[in-house]
């Protein structure tokens, strides 16, 4: 067996490196066009919900540190079938999501060298992160944390550049800014209704710290790392997002954003740095690098949780520190979900693809269903070791408010398909468990 090594910053960086990626730098253009200003409300709702779903899941971690983290909690808390499909639809969610990240990455290069195939190459990206991750967590984290500090300075860099700008610290002829009266119009553009319907892409930014959970068991004394962690992810992410997006908006007109362009190329384009998008291409290349890179991880160890349990076919059982069957299982996936968007219809293609929202969303429903049980059976993990405050009212706040997010999903171009494709994803995982229930029970 090998050391379990993985500190403070490797768990905290192995999280930034899946949370910041092309969902902030990119996806925010729509709702800061929405919500205008208020959208700071929404990443502060939005950094309240992660706190609470991350302090749940670290009550449980602490009292069971586990490889299957979320799946395994489900099924000891709520039973079998919520283990087995909050397993398998956030493993195929993300699956889909990582192959179009995949096709991203791949049309971000060949900007530079445009003979290249795409598909050709989002293959060599697929089998690239696939290999990394064989090489197992310790030296995966040396790897993952470079490129999340890479995009931590990139958001750093634009907070100090902006801030030099707009306090003249930094001379910039021909600037133009957009001045903000502190009306309530003027703050709540499209009023609490956007700020409401913003909230399913800030949850987007946000998403991809479940990682801490994932990765808990091969922490140096998850009982004291974790929650360090988790305090300290929270933190990070919430100051840098919310401080980047104060600054951002006074150098945008943000009636006039598209999701084509990046907001922050724009704004620093308004100040006259039009080298901006050079380096924001090169930032979203190492972005959406480090955001496979740490799914990849999380992919391996919830396929042998579900491997353990019987919920796959036998020959992805194994027992291993490094869980190699279920990484190659999850790249040979990835690349067949790859494949089929070349041949099925782009129509079809897009609506299983955006059935990742809606399994992201589920999974931290189960998260925070599977604590309040938790709680409700066994109480605090440990003296002093109570996470979260005010449970039970913080659970079931947390709890409604991801239901409203997942009902607001119609309300979004786009996300509409995913709330119909991660039902129809449900029903066809629910006839799966149960048609496979009595060979599994027979098996045991």
């Amino acid at each position: 067996m090998t050391k379990k090594g993985l500190k403070v910053k490797d768990l905290v960086l192995l999280a930034l490196g899946t949370i910041i990626g092309g969902s902030f730098f990119l996806g925010i253009s729509i709702p800061l066009r929405n919500a205008g200003p208020s959208i700071i409300v929404s990443y502060l709702i939005g950094g309240v919900l992660v706190a609470i779903i991350l302090f749940s899941l670290s009550e449980m971690t602490i009292a069971k540190p586990t490889a299957g983290s979320f799946r395994t909690y489900a099924q000891q808390y709520l039973g079998p079938y919520y283990g087995f499909l909050v397993g398998w639809l956030y493993w195929t969610g993300l699956v889909l999501a990582m192959s179009s990240e995949a096709l991203a990455l791949a049309l971000l290069i060949i900007r530079y060298f445009p003979s290249l195939n795409p598909v050709f190459f989002g293959t060599i990206i697929i089998l690239i992160v696939t290999l990394l991750n064989l090489l197992g967590a310790d030296k995966l984290s040396k790897i993952e944390n470079k490129l999340a500090l890479i995009k931590i300075f990139a958001v750093v860099g634009f907070i100090v550049l902006s801030a030099a700008i707009l306090f003249g610290i930094f001379n910039v002829t021909n600037l133009q800014t957009y001045k903000l009266d502190f009306t309530y119009n003027d703050i709540f553009v499209g009023g609490f209704g956007a700020v409401a319907g913003s909230m399913l892409i800030i949850m987007f930014t946000y998403a991809g710290f479940e990682m801490i959970g994932l990765a808990a068991s091969e922490a140096e004394n998850p009982n004291k790392t974790v929650p360090k962690a988790i305090k300290n992810t929270v933190l990070i992410l919430v100051s840098l997002y919310c401080v980047a997006v104060i600054l951002l908006l006074p150098l945008v007109d943000t009636s006039e954003l598209t999701p084509e362009f990046s907001p922050f190329v724009i704004g620093l384009g308004n100040a006259g740095i039009f080298w901006a998008s050079n380096v924001m291409n090169i930032v979203l290349i190492i972005a959406i690098l480090s955001t496979m890179l740490a799914a990849m991880f999380g992919l391996g160890r919830i396929m042998r949780s579900l491997a353990d349990e019987g919920y796959t076919p036998k020959f992805l059982k194994e027992n291993t520190d490094i869980p190699k069957k279920g990484i190659l299982f999850s790249g040979l996936a990835m690349l067949i979900a790859l494949y089929l968007g070349q041949i099925l219809p782009s129509s079809v293609y897009i609506f299983l693809v955006s059935s990742s929202g809606f399994s992201l969303m589920f999974t931290y429903l189960i998260i925070l269903y599977s604590h309040y049980h938790f709680r409700k059976k066994y109480g605090c993990p440990g003296k002093g070791q109570c996470q979260l405050p005010g449970y039970p009212y913080t659970s079931l706040v947390g709890l409604l408010s991801i239901v409203l997010i997942i009902l607001t999903m119609p309300l979004i171009a786009g996300q509409g398909s995913g709330l119909v494709a991660g039902i129809v994803l449900i029903l066809v995982y629910s006839i799966i468990y149960y048609l496979t229930k009595r060979k599994r029970i027979r098996s045991r």
